[in-house]
């Protein structure tokens, strides 16, 4: 077990972001966080993360009480992060946004020949196909970008892995792309925890999922334990849509 929560809770002044949540993330496997907008998604991983101090509870990595003091505390434990943003600049490379803030040295200077081959060595390790890694990282598809940043994730030593909807604002055949890194990541060692509110994303890679619904936990699951039709039901709140589907058929009919 890599990282573990026992019951963590986090105010901001009067509003509850999280209430007593529970999980637990182990090598070699995906851990899947779902809730829709408000679940508290973004509270949890960013106490992963070293950017908030749960309030109450317990967060364990590799067995031993942390309190992160931000997040290159974090980062040092090899818990990285992979936002939305990316924190990637599109008219520089891809093989310089590989590198951003960590650049390799010869001397003083930056190594660039050691910055072309290295990436294009990690990129092809992880199965990325990119067919130049001189080209401005805007000109890569969604997909594309969200590996390069698994790439370097992994490359710079991660042992765990956070992803903040990565498959958000892609299509079909693109989230299926970052699926595949996610997969590959984790058959390398790592564990992921990949953040999402949609179940058709979660269960293909998924080994454990989290449900969350307004700071509150609805359970943890092995995969063995629940069904994608059971997954998408809880988190499309399966009471309420049954009863607005009666509520529905009850109106009269306009004219």
């Amino acid at each position: 077990m890599i990282i573990q929560t026992r019951d963590i809770g986090k105010t901001f002044g009067s509003v509850l972001a999280l209430r007593e949540v529970s999980m637990s993330v182990e090598a070699g496997q995906v851990t899947c966080v779902l809730g829709d907008n408000g679940a508290g998604k973004s509270t949890l991983i960013k106490i992963l993360a070293g950017v908030h101090q749960h309030d109450t509870g317990s967060f364990l990595v590799d067995g031993a009480e942390v309190r992160f003091g931000s997040p290159r505390e974090a980062l040092d434990r090899g818990i990285a992060t992979v936002y939305q943003d990316l924190a990637m600049i599109p008219l520089m490379s891809v093989w310089r946004n590989f590198f951003l803030g960590s650049e390799p040295r010869k001397g003083l200077a930056f190594d660039v020949a050691t910055a072309r081959r290295v990436a294009r060595e990690e990129l092809r390790a992880m199965g990325i196909d990119i067919r130049d890694v001189d080209q401005p990282v805007g000109t890569l598809s969604g997909g594309e970008r969200q590996s390069v940043a698994i790439a370097r994730a992994v490359h710079f030593g991660a042992r765990v892995l956070i992803l903040d909807e990565p498959t958000s604002a892609l299509g079909v055949k693109q989230a299926g792309v970052v699926l595949r890194y996610i997969a590959r990541a984790r058959d390398r060692g790592l564990g992921v925890v990949f953040i999402t509110h949609n179940p058709h994303h979660a269960y293909p890679v998924g080994d454990r999922f989290l449900l969350l619904n307004r700071g509150t936990s609805l359970g943890e699951y092995r995969k063995g334990d629940i069904t994608r039709e059971e997954l998408t039901g809880l988190m499309a709140g399966g009471a309420e849509l049954e009863q607005l589907s009666h509520e529905l058929s009850h109106e009269p009919d306009r004219e």
